[in-house]
C-alpha cells in the first residue's frame, strides 16, 4: 500500500462528501467537518482492505470505518453546532458499494438473457454474491454509524444546544 494512494483516497472521499453535503445545505461550518470525517473513514477502510499485513474483507473493514465515522461525527458536530447526522450522512455516502450494486444488476440481466442452464447458474452466482455483499456492506454501514449516536447519547443530543 502506497501513502500517495491513501492520501488520494482521502482527498476524493472528502470532495465527494462536500458534494453530498451541498445537497442537504448544512451550516457553512459543517462542510469541513463532513470532509474530515469522510476522509478519515474512507481512508481507514482503504487501508484495512489494501494493507498487506491486514488484508481485511470489505464488510468488516466497512463496519470499523463506519464506527469511526459515527464516533467522529458525534464528537465533531458540537463544534459546528449541528446534529451528528448532518455530518454523518454525507461522510458515509462515499462508502456506498456502487460497484457491487452495479455488478449485481448486471448479473441479474445476464441471467435473464442467457438460455443455457450453465450460463444461468454462472450469472446467478455472480448476482447473489454481489447482491449479498452489497446488502451486507449497507447493513454494517448503518449499524456502525448509528451505534455511536446511541452509545454517546448525551454528547450526540446536546450538539445543537
Amino acid at each position: 500500500m502506497d501513502w500517495i494512494d491513501l492520501l488520494q483516497d482521502a482527498l476524493f472521499a472528502a470532495i465527494a462528501a462536500i458534494g453530498f453535503a451541498c445537497i442537504s445545505r448544512p451550516p457553512a461550518g459543517a462542510y469541513w467537518c463532513c470532509a474530515v470525517i469522510a476522509a478519515a473513514g474512507h481512508s481507514l477502510r482503504y487501508m484495512l482492505i489494501n494493507s498487506p499485513e491486514i488484508g481485511m474483507h470489505i464488510v468488516p473493514a466497512t463496519l470499523l470505518a463506519s464506527l469511526v465515522v459515527g464516533v467522529m461525527a458525534v464528537f465533531l458536530s458540537p463544534k459546528v453546532r449541528c446534529p451528528a447526522e448532518t455530518c454523518l450522512f454525507p461522510a458515509l455516502l462515499p462508502m456506498i458499494p456502487g460497484i457491487y450494486a452495479y455488478k449485481s444488476v448486471a448479473g441479474l440481466a445476464m441471467c435473464i438473457l442467457h438460455d443455457s442452464p450453465e450460463e444461468f447458474d454462472r450469472y446467478f452466482s455472480l448476482f447473489t454474491f454481489n447482491g449479498l455483499t452489497c446488502l451486507c456492506i449497507l447493513f454494517v454501514m448503518v449499524l456502525g454509524a448509528t451505534v455511536p449516536i446511541f452509545v454517546f447519547k448525551r454528547v450526540s443530543f446536546s450538539a445543537t444546544r
